[in-house]
């Protein structure tokens, strides 16, 4: 197989939990035919493409807080893994 022709963006589905106190951001990996060969790099950007798309359909400002702050902290992992 080989691994370097692989498609390197993943499907990320991104749930909030959590009491209103607490929210939290569950993420689940909508594709496992390649989970083996993502990297932490096509991980976060995918992390960060879902959160965005639920930002865009969320109501409550609780919620576009959290998301909010989500995305911005994973893009601060992003500029630490390059």
């Amino acid at each position: 197989m080989n691994v370097t022709g692989l498609d390197s963006t993943i499907q990320i589905d991104a749930k909030l939990c959590g009491s209103f106190q607490r929210r939290k951001i569950a993420y689940s990996i909508m594709d496992y035919h390649h989970s083996l060969y993502i990297n932490k790099k096509d991980i976060i950007l995918g992390q960060i493409h879902a959160c965005e798309l639920l930002n865009k359909y969320t109501i409550e400002d609780l919620d576009k807080n959290v998301l909010k702050k989500e995305i911005l902290d994973l893009k601060l992992m992003l500029d630490l893994i390059e």
